[in-house]
């Protein structure tokens, strides 16, 4: 059986929680320590218990407390060589373990299995978790599908899904034009016909989960990141979920 929550998903910040039997990780934390914690305890974890931190690329909203969290209460962190390499890591380094991004391992009773994506960072990652019998697959931060993608996704039992953005509203705000093109290019952000055309191409017969994930505040809307993935799944509206920026979303359970 496999756990999964979210600490919060959004630009300002981003964790997720994944656990089987005796082993929990954390999926990257964008989160200071105190405001970790406390989104920790919120879905009842204490930082001492987790048994790792994976990191899927450099940018703050993903990594910004990783080393805070994990040098304080003695967490090992595990990221490819390119993510390691663009940080700057300050002070007492915590136990380290430098990936092969494209290579799975086992860590407890999780199996991970990472895989590359297009984003505008130096190696970044994201990855499926399995416990043997179920898969939890996680996209965020890609800003275009590859086969490989697509072929690592297919079958899933659940899916975190990165809905970032809806074009009209991004091409509406008031963002630099650099930035619109940064965000909709293929390093960039998936949009939601982009993650709904993701759900076509799978095997989707297995979901039993689908979670909305990585909504920017301004240039999206919950109700049509989830109107484009039910459309995709010809689903109820109500059976999607969205990861919120606040709240993220309580524990969902695969098995």
């Amino acid at each position: 059986m496999i756990r999964f929550a979210s600490l919060g998903s959004g630009s300002r910040g981003n964790a997720l929680l994944v656990e089987a039997g005796g082993t929990r990780v954390l999926l990257d934390c964008g989160f200071g320590v105190r405001e970790a914690i406390s989104r920790l305890a919120r879905l009842g974890v204490q930082p001492e218990t987790l048994s790792a931190i994976l990191v899927t690329h450099e940018h703050g909203d993903h990594v910004g407390g990783v080393f805070a969290l994990a040098r304080r209460y003695a967490i090992p962190v595990w990221l490819t060589h390119g993510t390691l390499s663009a940080l700057a890591v300050r002070g007492e380094v915590p136990p380290l373990s430098v990936i092969d991004g494209h290579s799975a391992y086992a860590l407890g009773d999780l199996q991970i299995l990472p895989y590359p994506v297009p984003h505008d960072a130096r190696e970044p990652v994201q990855y499926v978790f399995s416990d043997g019998a179920h898969r939890l697959g996680v996209l965020t931060d890609a800003g275009s599908l590859t086969p490989h993608l697509v072929a690592m996704l297919d079958g899933c039992d659940a899916l975190v899904l990165e809905c970032n953005h809806d074009p009209a509203l991004l091409a509406a705000s008031s963002y630099p034009a650099s930035l619109k093109r940064r965000i909709a290019g293929r390093l960039g952000h998936l949009d939601n016909a982009a993650a709904a055309s993701l759900l076509r191409q799978i095997d989707a017969g297995r979901l039993q989960h689908v979670v909305a994930a990585h909504l920017s505040e301004q240039n999206n809307r919950p109700e049509l990141a989830v109107a484009a993935l039910a459309g995709a799944l010809s689903c109820a509206a109500d059976w999607v979920a969205v990861a919120g920026q606040e709240a993220g979303f309580d524990w969902r359970q695969i098995g």
